[in-house]
């Protein structure tokens, strides 16, 4: 009988104790899932005067050569009065200038590398040979230059650079090195669209940013296998901010310029707007919409109109194409944002009317395409391989069409960067794709579930054929890019294979 008594009161203690434990397991979960979600709507308090980027300096050469400088530093910022934050920056303590160019242009960027490691200057959006355009085999080296010079020969658009080292991209980005990149064309300067650099054209380049006390803080959050997520935004490197309009419509080149996170922009009022752009230059007429999603790396043109006196926001909404509850909560799905606020002064200048046709895209055709190609996209790499610095994964010819099916069932949202090319999405699930992705491209957003077909056009020159260095396809979430989610392809002449075991090429590097 005492024996009975003490197993009693042991399996009571230890249901007890299982009780317990299911109960602190419970509450541990239910406090990660009312942690995740974030919200600044309402409580920011918009203090501080939008910065606006300078525009670059430069000089042009005898042979029409528009020369650039940029230097990658590190420098100290006071995001928040009295608290000076250790940062990276382009010629200045964070971000970096705007450089604007035309086509036809002949353009030489002349980059000095002053930080204490080694990195790389990415021209987002670029088409360019292989050997200039930045990637992770050209490297620059602390103490060190390059040197990249190309034609620009594409149209008008909203372009940006970046750091691209192998392996430490979201590390180099999240410090501040980021910048814009536009393009002028004649057909885009003739448009009746706003076009003053800083006053009816203004840059937005967004970002989410955590801080722990004056420091950043680029931790990873518990669960958050997409990558880091901050718990507010900026906007060109100014927190809580307004800009004052003096015009009845402005333009806003917006640029998600966060590691991982996807915005779904508005404005609160609910009012609508013109889609005039996507990443690659201007669509073939305005798109009237409230809403533009864009995931990190992507660009997008509006105009927005205003009304004499009045406020609105720009603002960034709760998303529901994350796949599941779980993947929608942790990636950042419920999330939302108060990023910008406009405020119109009492008298306004008249703007004309935003066109209705912007202009023919210069984009291949699927009926075109030579060849097939097939991309998964999953965590464990592209197609089931990591990242190998040292593998040429495809070979594509120069002045082909090709058409590319990317594919994410991975459970959770990637996207899909291509250097070099501006492509046409041709397919979204097997249907016509949406307004906001019938213009050029470089980058585009898959959420778990999705499938793309993609129309690529390989052009150049001759140097546009290098078996020997070659262009990056990855996820644009960058600690996934940082994890392997990456491919390497070569554009090669007719006949020409890869080069077996020289891949990367050289770099033009100097010492000061």
């Amino acid at each position: 009988m005492p024996g009975k008594t003490r197993l009693r009161r042991v399996l009571v203690v230890l249901g007890s104790l299982v009780a317990v434990l299911a109960l602190a397991i419970g509450g541990g979960v239910l406090w990660l899932w009312n942690d995740a979600k974030v919200s600044t709507v309402g409580t920011t308090e918009f203090r501080n005067e939008l910065a606006v980027p300078p525009l670059a300096r430069s000089t042009v050469r005898k042979d029409g050569t528009r020369v650039f400088d940029l230097r990658m530093q590190p420098g100290e910022k006071e995001f928040t009065a009295g608290r000076r934050t250790a940062t990276w920056g382009f010629n200045g303590d964070y971000l970096g200038p705007t450089l604007r160019a035309r086509r036809g242009e002949k353009v030489e960027v002349r980059v000095r590398n002053r930080l204490p490691e080694a990195s790389t200057v990415h021209w987002h959006g670029m088409h360019l040979p292989a050997r200039m355009d930045g990637g992770p085999h050209q490297m620059v080296d602390p103490g060190r230059d390059w040197t990249p010079r190309w034609t620009v020969d594409q149209p008008a658009a909203t372009l940006w650079y970046h750091p691209h080292p192998h392996g430490a991209t979201e590390k180099h980005v999240q410090r501040g090195l980021a910048g814009m990149f536009l393009v002028d064309d004649a057909r885009s300067e003739r448009l009746a669209l706003p076009k003053r650099y800083g006053i009816d054209d203004l840059p937005v380049i967004v970002q989410d940013v955590k801080f722990d006390g004056a420091k950043f803080d680029h931790g990873h959050g518990m669960m958050r296998s997409i990558g880091f997520l901050g718990d507010r935004t900026m906007v060109n490197g100014t927190l809580d901010p307004y800009r004052i309009v003096r015009d009845e419509r402005v333009r806003l080149r917006l640029l998600n310029a966060s590691t991982a996170r996807t915005y779904d922009f508005g404005f609160s009022d609910g009012r609508e707007f013109a889609l005039v752009g996507t990443d690659g230059g201007l669509l073939e007429r305005p798109a009237t919409t409230d809403r533009i999603q864009l995931s990190p790396g992507e660009r997008a043109e509006v105009v927005v109109r205003m009304e004499p006196g009045e406020r609105t926001v720009l603002r960034s909404h709760a998303q529901g194409n994350y796949g599941d509850a779980w993947q929608k909560r942790f990636a950042g799905g419920d999330d939302s944002f108060d990023v910008l606020q406009l405020r119109a002064a009492d008298r306004l200048r008249p703007s004309p009317d935003v066109p209705s046709e912007l202009g023919e895209l210069e984009l291949p055709k699927a009926a075109d395409a030579v060849r097939s190609r097939h991309f998964d996209l999953r965590m464990s790499g592209i197609n089931g391989r990591p990242m190998d610095m040292n593998r040429v994964d495809d070979t594509v010819t120069r002045g082909t069409t090709e058409l590319w099916t990317v594919r994410n069932d991975n459970g959770m949202p990637h996207n899909f960067h291509v250097h070099d090319v501006q492509f046409r999405v041709v397919e979204v699930n097997g249907k016509t794709p949406p307004p906001a992705l019938r213009g050029r491209k470089d980058t585009v957003f898959l959420p778990s579930g999705t499938e793309l077909k993609l129309a690529l056009r390989f052009d150049g020159g001759p140097e546009f054929a290098d078996p020997d260095v070659p262009f990056m396809y990855h996820c644009h979430l960058l600690t996934h890019e940082d994890g392997g989610m990456m491919g390497q392809f070569v554009v090669v002449d007719k006949g020409q294979r890869a080069t077996s075991g020289s891949v990367g090429g050289s770099t033009d590097h100097r010492h000061s």
